[in-house]
């Protein structure tokens, strides 16, 4: 599948804001599912939403299989307020390398575009 990297205060997502990256989706699990409108505006006018699922025309999407487990508004990364954890359903740990994506373009050297969000984890923890 698609994300999109939505603005948010990540130090994982460093420099990443506004890229659409495939994904590996293993399962439907971490569907997020707020109680109210009212939770889900605060997380988005704080700028909690770190990723988004999109379709092919790189729209937010609830459709499956671009959205696999439905979650509210394709929310499928939140972060903590300071920035310093952050979750997600999707695998960037399993299409980091180029050699791990069914499909990469040319230009991509050894690391897909995944790396740098273990690069920037990397930078904070060391």
């Amino acid at each position: 599948v698609m994300v999109e990297i939505t603005p948010n205060n990540s130090l994982f997502f460093d420099e990443m804001i506004g890229s659409i990256l495939p994904v590996v989706v293993s399962h439907g699990e971490g569907r997020i599912k707020f109680n109210n409108e009212k939770h889900l505006s605060l997380n988005e006018s704080s700028n909690l939403i770190s990723l988004k699922y999109v379709d092919n025309y790189h729209q937010g999407t609830l459709l499956y299989p671009m959205n696999p487990n439905g979650s509210s508004s394709g929310i499928t990364g939140l972060t903590s307020s300071d920035g310093r954890f952050s979750i997600m359903m999707p695998h960037p740990e399993r299409v980091f390398r180029t050699d791990q994506n069914s499909w990469h373009p040319n230009n991509w050297k050894t690391f897909g575009p995944w790396y740098r969000m273990f690069a920037n984890a990397s930078k904070f923890f060391v």
